[in-house]
């Protein structure tokens, strides 16, 4: 029995709230369960210098959480310095998106996605990348609306979820309760035509078996077709 008492292959309550942001050009507060995070998406009319007049654009990211957002008050970054779990966690967001964008198409423009935690209970990655989704795909649209572009520059949906063993059986969308004490744990970034963009896995005790790892891919892509469901009803895309 999962502490959630969830079904092996159930997601946790997800909701994509879009356009909460007033000033962003997208934004998204998507929650999985109590993992909740706002991302939003901000325009610039220009590249980083190494990609000037090569007439592509860029996409990146920057992830954080708020000192409360876990069980006893964290300091924030921008007095400590950032620590490598957060550079790596972002940069896997800015990974994740560019995946499915079409830069050339995008001109010289750049698109920072924040990715602000409120509230951590696990799988705040891919609820960042899910989210972040939303955000960068509001961004286009408003880009496509003032005659910036002609196109929303993406070429499919991505979102990710977690997968792991526990107490091991093969679950899905791992909480904190089910993370903290995993046989193994897994994030799938995977795309809406189930492409696999980016997977990181994890023994946490004993190595597990290809077998296993191939369960809990099929769990993953259960997981993101549902959520790339979500996303084109948040969109307006389909159903």
């Amino acid at each position: 029995m999962r502490p959630s008492g969830r079904a092996f292959d159930a997601l946790r309550t997800i909701s994509l709230e879009p356009n909460v942001a007033k000033h962003a050009e997208g934004s998204c507060l998507v929650k999985f369960g109590d993992t909740h995070v706002l991302c939003t998406a901000s325009v610039e009319a220009r590249v980083p210098s190494w990609m000037r007049n090569t007439g592509r654009g860029w996409i990146t990211a920057e992830y954080g959480m708020l000192p409360r957002a876990t069980h006893d008050r964290t300091e924030r970054e921008a007095r400590k310095g950032q620590n490598g779990r957060t550079h790596e966690i972002q940069r896997l967001i800015g990974r994740s998106l560019r995946a499915v964008a079409d830069l050339k198409a995008m001109g010289e423009h750049s698109i920072k996605i924040d990715c602000d935690v409120l509230q951590a209970d696990g799988g705040t990655r891919t609820a960042s990348i899910t989210g972040g989704y939303v955000a960068l795909f509001l961004a286009f649209q408003k880009l496509r609306s003032m005659g910036v572009l002609p196109t929303i520059p993406l070429k499919d949906y991505v979102a990710a979820v977690s997968c792991g063993l526990y107490k091991g059986q093969p679950v899905l969308d791992l909480d904190y309760d089910e993370d903290s004490n995993a046989d193994a744990d897994a994030n799938f970034v995977l795309t809406g035509q189930g492409g696999i963009v980016e997977i990181q896995g994890t023994a946490e005790h004993d190595p597990f078996r290809q077998e296993q790892f191939l369960e809990l891919l099929e769990l993953a892509k259960k997981g993101v077709t549902d959520l790339v469901r979500m996303q084109k009803q948040v969109l307006g895309t389909g159903a």
